[in-house]
């Protein structure tokens, strides 16, 4: 019976590493489906930035009481998962704790922490959810932030509630075990919070006892490698996405906006001047100006759209939003990270990819979302893992001014003014010296 549940867990395994093996790889094939960009220079700002805002959670701490609830959380999940480790090599040997004969009165403290982490991830999922379902903080609550979005963030949240019930009665039940001296359990001492569930079991026979710890020990288990596979799927793909996309970050000051190297070569040969080599080239074949569809992003910009954590924090500051107009940052990012997935998902079964009638621009994203964006970086200042919604947008109206002369009839007005007039107002160049006589 010991070698059948080896196999059995070695199968779960095997098959939970495969599926996650699958969803990594495409997931690594849509976002390379982006232009390429060079992220490669200053690696000492990019390990503080990744050191400070992924792994310290400053950005986090604005807000106090999220902050720290949210810290729980995200130490619980990487301390407790340590213990997942003991989980595989009981499941694969067919043993039970097999590190405390090794550890000794030290496993017994590392248990101890794991339950305070298990208690207090228990602690804020619960108040998460009432938060998101009672509360109805705003930024949960916006038109996009219906349907999946809102499952999705009620699954995982009710899904680590119930995998720390199982850590907990997993470890009650032990404890009643050991005390019992039934073979094959290990005594680890006093577990404080396990141990406030005791009495729930303690009148129960050997056998259910027996049940329950090792439905427990499964159910925990097969939990965590489903969770592991599910979120590849979800806005917590951020648990994992968040380092390597802070890393990635830009290092330019926020609001610094990025000319178009084409057109900029191309401009100086208009004027006689040189470029970067030294001597007027001509400017090479430019495929598209701006951004209609996600091939026409970087891979950074694709990245961030797979950390969103569709936390709202960037909707909530925007500006545009606060005062009624369409756009979302929040909305954004998912519009890329949706069109970016059916564009993957149909490649991979060789389907129509970017060829299936359809663009980011129009059928995801509307002009009028765009439009309304006042360039303020709001969004991406409030961004928890540096992700930069407002270079998506401007690209994209950059297509819609350059390719489709599709910007509102007082935009044009205004770029004519400057293209002549140096100045959004038709005033002579001449005169703006004047201004500030007024």
């Amino acid at each position: 019976m010991a070698y059948l549940q080896q196999i059995i867990f070695f199968v779960i395994l095997s098959a939970a590493g495969y599926i996650l093996w699958k969803r990594v790889t495409l997931i690594r094939s849509n976002i390379l489906l982006g232009k390429d960009l060079d992220r490669t220079d200053n690696r000492s700002e990019r390990l503080k930035s990744m050191l400070l805002v992924a792994f310290g959670q400053r950005k986090m701490f604005k807000n106090i009481t999220p902050a720290i609830l949210h810290l729980f959380v995200y130490v619980g999940f990487i301390v407790i998962n340590l213990e997942v480790l003991e989980f595989i090599i009981d499941g694969l040997a067919g043993t039970h704790r097999i590190f405390a004969p090794y550890l000794g009165s030290f496993y017994n403290v590392l248990m101890n922490i794991f339950e305070f982490l298990a208690a207090s991830v228990l602690i804020a999922c619960i108040v998460f959810l009432f938060r998101r379902n009672v509360f109805k903080v705003k930024r949960f609550t916006q038109p996009e932030m219906t349907s999946w979005p809102l499952l999705d963030a009620n699954l995982i949240l009710i899904t680590e509630i119930l995998l720390m019930l199982a850590i907990l009665s997993m470890n009650a039940t032990d404890q009643v075990l050991q005390t019992r001296g039934i073979n094959g359990y290990i005594f680890t001492g006093q577990l404080v919070f396990s141990s406030l569930l005791v009495p729930l079991f303690d009148g129960l026979p050997a056998g259910w006892l027996v049940f329950i710890e090792r439905f427990a020990w499964w159910f925990h288990i097969i939990g965590i490698l489903g969770f592991a596979v599910y979120i590849t799927y979800s806005k917590h793909l951020h648990i994992f996405m968040a380092f390597p996309n802070t890393w990635y970050s830009d290092l330019a000051p926020m609001g610094k906006m990025e000319s178009m190297d084409s057109v900029t070569n191309e401009v100086k040969i208009m004027l006689g001047l040189t470029t970067d080599e030294g001597s007027a080239q001509a400017p090479e074949e430019i495929g598209r100006f701006g951004v209609k569809d996600i091939n026409d992003l970087t891979w950074k910009n694709l990245m961030d759209a797979y950390t969103c954590t569709e936390c709202g924090r960037c909707t909530a500051e925007c500006p545009a939003n606060q005062t009624g107009k369409k756009l979302s940052p929040r909305k954004i990012m998912m519009d890329v990270r949706d069109r970016m997935e059916e564009v993957g998902n149909s490649l991979a079964k060789n389907g129509k990819g970017l060829d299936d009638g359809k663009s980011l621009l129009g059928d995801y994203i509307t002009k009028e979302e765009l439009n309304a964006c006042t360039s303020c970086n709001a969004c991406v200042e409030a961004c928890p893992v540096l992700i930069d919604p407002l270079q998506i947008i401007l690209e994209m109206r950059r297509y819609i001014a350059m390719e489709e002369s599709g910007s509102p009839a007082q935009w044009n007005i205004m770029f004519q003014n400057i293209e002549t007039s140096f100045s959004p107002w038709k005033f002579a160049p001449t005169d703006r010296f004047n201004w500030e006589k007024k």
